[in-house]
């Protein structure tokens, strides 16, 4: 079954929501330009309601490494989700698991060198890589989609968590297509940038969960 991380958590009553209609991750975006930005201590009090085996997961993009580990250790994160331009070498210097995104334009990685998608992924020694959409101007998610057929080679290479432009009418084709390790959601299931809409985040979850 395909796990689902719902992100952009800004209060307690969408993160506790979000667990009861079966969520495995709640995601928390530490960059400050972001309009889903939360405060750590803000996110700490947060995360001491949840129920247990739910993953947290705290977003940042480009931020200083002893800043994040911080950030680790205050707030009770489980895993970091990397944004950003961050590269292998400063990946290592992170504690407890990751997740490395990779912006995608057309069927290239942002960055990447000249390298494909897997051969991107691969210089990581990462516990997960996420793909979204790259949108000029825009960091910590686009709310876009970007051509599946290219993630689908990804998730041969590693646990895939497929992210751009999901809403609750389109994950189960997505699902389908590309059999991802787990879904990521925020903007699809929202009614304003850090208020969730609680039917589309029950719709998005329940329709995930069965989509194989």
């Amino acid at each position: 079954m395909v796990k689902v991380k719902i992100c952009g958590i800004t209060n307690l009553e969408d993160a506790l929501a979000a667990c009861e209609y079966g969520a495995d991750a709640l995601g928390f975006i530490f960059y400050k330009k972001s309009p889903r930005f939360i405060e750590p201590e803000k996110a700490k009090e947060i995360i001491r309601e949840l129920p247990p085996f739910v993953t947290t997961v705290g977003v940042f993009v480009d931020e200083d490494a002893n800043m994040i580990n911080e950030i680790i250790k205050t707030v009770g994160l489980h895993v970091v989700q990397l944004h950003g331009s961050e590269s292998p070498e400063f990946c290592e210097g992170i504690s407890g698991k990751i997740i490395k995104t990779f912006k995608m334009k057309g069927a290239q990685v942002v960055g990447a060198r000249g390298h494909g998608v897997s051969q991107e992924a691969e210089r990581y020694r990462v516990s997960a890589y996420l793909l979204d959409t790259y949108k000029e101007g825009v960091e910590g998610g686009a709310g876009a989609l970007f051509n599946w057929g290219v993630a689908k080679e990804v998730a041969k290479a590693g646990r895939l968590i497929l992210a751009g432009g999901l809403t609750p009418e389109n994950v189960k084709q997505a699902i389908k297509i590309v059999t991802p390790y787990a879904v990521d959601v925020s903007s699809g299931v929202e009614e304003a940038p850090g208020k969730k809409d609680l039917i589309k985040v029950m719709e998005f979850i329940e329709r995930a969960k069965g989509a194989l």
